[in-house]
């Protein structure tokens, strides 16, 4: 079989996000448990797998995501390098359609740049008081913090950029936190430092109780920044910078429960998986 790692959410190797794909016949889908395996393997925070639907089914593909841990219920990055991976391997041009377990029907959009536009639903946040232990973990305190209902993160708001890449959590402490609060991640999030940068907004999101300390770029978690920093700026289009050690652009635009996240894609590898 075939395996691929895809950089997501960026336009040059060795940046944005890393993605394990693979595209599996039609058919049953493989043991869950070989599908962990192959994730631990390749140890990135999510492997995608996808498999052809027949003619005249609601979607195209239907997608599933594994971290190293856990099978995950979205996963914005791995959705772009399967989109790519389907471009490049397959010649699927235009729009493909991904039917998810969890998230329903999820497209991606070939742009004519040769970025990927997926339509996610969106997880705005409803406003939480922040939990116990959390400033503790992070070494700050949030101003706010929001809970996602879709995603099952804690969206918590900093007060500037420099705080944001300052924080050096104490991991083990935040996945206490994720567990007794029931949570998937963390986000932190602050505004950009001045306006006219190439972005609005800047993010950073740990999920170490799924095997995930800190994700470089994290395409589900935008389906809750964008309407968070679309409310709070009155725009509908933003662009985040998930300031990670690889750093990545996520473009988004609100359309009402609806989430358009935009971005580039580079293949790194192409490999057989023998086991």
């Amino acid at each position: 079989m075939r395996i691929h790692v895809v950089d997501a959410f960026t336009d040059r190797p060795f940046a944005g996000n890393p993605a394990g794909v693979c595209l599996l016949d039609s058919g049953e889908w493989p043991e869950d448990a070989w599908m962990r395996r192959v994730a631990a393997e390749l140890n990135h925070s999510e492997t995608a797998f996808a498999r052809p639907l027949p003619a005249g089914a609601d979607a195209d593909w239907e997608i599933r995501w594994f971290a190293p841990l856990v099978e995950t219920n979205l996963c914005g990055h791995a959705t772009l390098a399967t989109a790519h991976t389907l471009r490049r391997e397959r010649g699927v041009t235009g729009t493909v359609r991904f039917r998810s377990r969890c998230s329903g029907i999820l497209t991606a959009h070939a742009q004519e740049d040769g970025s990927i536009t997926l339509d996610f639903p969106a997880a705005p946040g409803t406003e939480v008081p922040v939990p116990d232990g959390l400033p503790e973990a992070l070494g700050v305190t949030p101003e706010a913090a929001f809970r996602t209902g879709a995603l099952g993160d804690l969206l918590t708001v900093l007060p500037d950029e420099a705080t944001v890449r300052a924080v050096t959590p104490d991991l083990d402490a935040v996945a206490d936190v994720t567990r007794r609060e029931d949570l998937r991640g963390i986000i932190i999030t602050a505004p950009a430092p001045e306006p006219g940068l190439e972005y609005d907004f800047v993010s950073r999101f740990f999920s170490p109780a799924e095997g995930i300390l800190e994700d470089p770029v994290t395409g589900s978690a935008h389906t809750a920044l964008a309407p968070y920093w679309s409310a709070r700026t009155g725009r509908d289009g933003l662009t985040g910078l998930q300031v990670s050690a690889r750093t990545g652009l996520v473009r988004t635009s609100v359309h009402g429960d609806r989430i358009h996240l935009n971005g580039h894609a580079v293949t790194v590898l192409d490999a057989t998986l023998l086991a």
